[in-house]
């Protein structure tokens, strides 16, 4: 069987060797590198073309993460394990934003290490319980609806608001304490954006988008 070929990054000594200890006494998996530094990870990733580099994030240097995002732009064939003792939200999605295919905390037991390692090599994502459940709440929580006439600013969309609820533009100026003209220079700004030649077809269109319900 075709060994898995591993390029190991990290620059804690005693971490780093015991990985390298684990690794190499695991069947199918060759250790054909190792790095302390970011930019020790990305030019032997460029020499080596290991299957699978095993990379700290809190690295002197270069940190994990640009190194992932330079070591895939010159080998995107590689997967990259982000090995790391964090767990916070905005590591695990730059770290993934960046290419890594998985995301393992280094109290992980060597078997789950192991076939980590083994899991990214094959091609597919593999994370912590603790980071799958993080994801996994990240996903769930319901996101914000996209407001209605994105290309609207929020002032303009609260203009249009009261026009579909059948104010005039002096009407709309005293109820947002604005100048007329600047009421006047909102609703062209709404016209050219919603690409409508009047009143009425705006109207129209904010009215089908749900807006004017708010009229007394």
């Amino acid at each position: 069987m075709e060994q898995l070929r591993v390029l190991v990054a990290d620059d804690h000594p005693v971490f780093r060797s015991g990985m390298l200890a684990l690794l190499s006494s695991s069947a199918g998996i060759e250790v054909v590198g190792e790095a302390e530094t970011g930019e020790q990870a990305i030019a032997l990733a460029a020499e080596l073309r290991p299957d699978v580099v095993l990379m700290d994030l809190q690295m002197p240097g270069t940190g994990g993460i640009e190194a992932t995002r330079r070591i895939l732009a010159v080998s995107p064939e590689v997967r990259v394990l982000v090995v790391t003792m964090y767990e916070d939200d905005d590591l695990v999605f730059a770290a993934l934003k960046a290419g890594a295919r998985g995301y393992v905390l280094k109290g992980a037991s060597p078997t789950d290490v192991v076939r980590a390692v083994q899991v990214a090599g094959d091609g597919e994502a593999i994370f912590s319980p603790s980071i799958a459940e993080h994801l996994i709440g990240f996903f769930s929580q319901p996101r914000p609806a996209e407001p209605v006439f994105p290309e609207l600013t929020e002032r303009e969309r609260e203009i249009l608001d009261l026009m579909a609820q059948g104010r005039s533009n002096p009407e709309i100026a005293a109820c947002l304490t604005l100048s007329l003209k600047t009421v006047r220079n909102h609703v062209s700004n709404i016209f050219g954006k919603l690409q409508v030649v009047d009143r009425a077809e705006a109207v129209m269109l904010a009215r089908e988008a749900g807006l004017g319900r708010g009229r007394n």
